[in-house]
């Protein structure tokens, strides 16, 4: 075998020496830099979070169902004495408001002692009671006599001009808080046709109850006239939706009343589109037929009315009735039915003014109902929410 381990000995000297070489003349690379220290990474942005609105507590969510049915009813009362039914639904069905009917010359001093027996009967802690009149002016005035002016009609009120209307109005509102009233069912905001045609619309025309004959000054008075009753610290009522200008019977006398001319893109109907805005305000319905918006039946009872004034007008606000108890046009329909009706068509307040002995089965056919239809049982729930919200909201 051959040995080479002399010439292995002797490769590795000369690439010794090779390697020396190049060293000294600086040709061999240098050794690679050492890795730099890895940067640190930016800090990550903290995500901006936008806070969840807090929900508005519901003002009924504390109440009970039954307490919620009371709520959504306002019982009459004579202005010559408490009436027991309605002294009874205060106290026991905790009721949200009670209305002072009839004629009264006895002044401020001695309406605040008679509504003082209702208020001292709701239980601290309960909601306010509402303590309603109709006190417009003209032949539609329930309180008179020592602390109450004598307003004029809505007609001649409309003569003033918008800041007189509003001062006196203030005044009037003034009297009646004074009086322990803080809802008016005032004022009217029908459209009468002319004044050659008043004579022919018993409810309104006949009366002298309107502030004029067309959309534009109808709204400015009767806004100038709720204005003033804000100012006085009363809530008003503009009534009554959709319009009660035009028919040939009075719906409080006569069955059977129908409108064949407002529309629900009419100016009737528009006045309520300038007048809401301005302020807390509760809205009436009337109770007449209108054939150009539901043939079928009274706008109370109408979900498709109710709908106008909601989606059309875009209130949501507290929605009341006319009378439900004496008035001739809702005779056909049982008290329970009035009742039920009215709320299946979006009402919040159902008023019994005129006769309270209709009371008591028109609260049990609501709270039966509720108990028993749950989508019943929300229209309930949201009616009694709108009204304390209003209550709240009170001027």
């Amino acid at each position: 075998m051959r040995d080479d381990r002399g010439v292995k000995n002797a490769s590795r000297s000369a690439v010794l020496l090779v390697l020396t070489a190049l060293t000294l003349t600086g040709c061999v690379p240098p050794p690679a830099p050492a890795p730099s220290p890895t940067a640190s990474p930016s800090p990550t942005p903290t995500p901006t979070v936008t806070p969840t609105p807090t929900a508005t507590p519901d003002p009924a969510a504390a109440l009970s169902l039954e307490d919620k049915v009371g709520q959504m009813f306002m019982v009459g009362t004579s202005v010559d004495g408490a009436d027991p039914t309605t002294l009874a639904a205060v106290t026991d069905d905790h009721i949200g408001g009670i209305f002072l009917h009839g004629r009264s010359d006895a002044g401020t001093q001695a309406t605040a002692a008679l509504v003082g027996g209702f208020t001292s009967a709701v239980a601290a802690g309960d909601p306010e009671l509402w303590v309603a009149t109709d006190q417009e002016g003209g032949t539609v005035q329930v309180l008179s006599g020592p602390g109450f002016d004598e307003i004029p009609s809505a007609v001649d009120q409309g003569g003033q001009d918008d800041a007189t209307l509003r001062a006196n109005a203030a005044t009037w509102g003034a009297q009646l808080a004074q009086a322990g009233v803080n809802m008016n069912l005032a004022p009217v905001a029908d459209i009468v046709t002319s004044p050659e045609t008043a004579a022919s619309n018993p409810p309104i025309g006949e009366l002298a109850r309107e502030y004029g004959y067309d959309g534009a000054t109808v709204a400015a008075k009767a806004g100038a006239f709720a204005d003033g009753m804000r100012d006085g610290g009363v809530l008003p009522t503009f009534k009554h939706f959709p319009g009660l200008g035009h028919v040939g019977e009075n719906t409080d006398t006569t069955a059977g009343v129908t409108d064949d001319f407002v529309t629900a893109d009419g100016a009737d109907v528009g006045v309520y589109s300038t007048v809401l805005p301005a302020g807390p305000a509760v809205v009436m319905l009337s109770t007449a037929v209108y054939a150009k918006i539901d043939p079928n039946a009274p706008a109370a009872f109408s979900p498709t009315v109710v709908g106008v004034l909601r989606d059309t007008v875009g209130f949501d606000g507290v929605v009341t009735t006319d009378d439900l108890s004496a008035a001739q046009q809702v005779q056909a329909w049982s008290p329970a039915d009035r009742a039920t009706l009215a709320v299946e068509a979006g009402i919040d307040l159902l008023l019994v003014s005129a006769d309270s002995s209709v009371y008591p089965e028109m609260r049990e056919a609501v709270l039966a109902r509720a108990q028993a239809d749950s989508a019943f049982a929300a229209k309930v729930d949201a009616a009694a929410s709108r009204i304390l919200a209003q209550k709240a909201s009170m001027p």
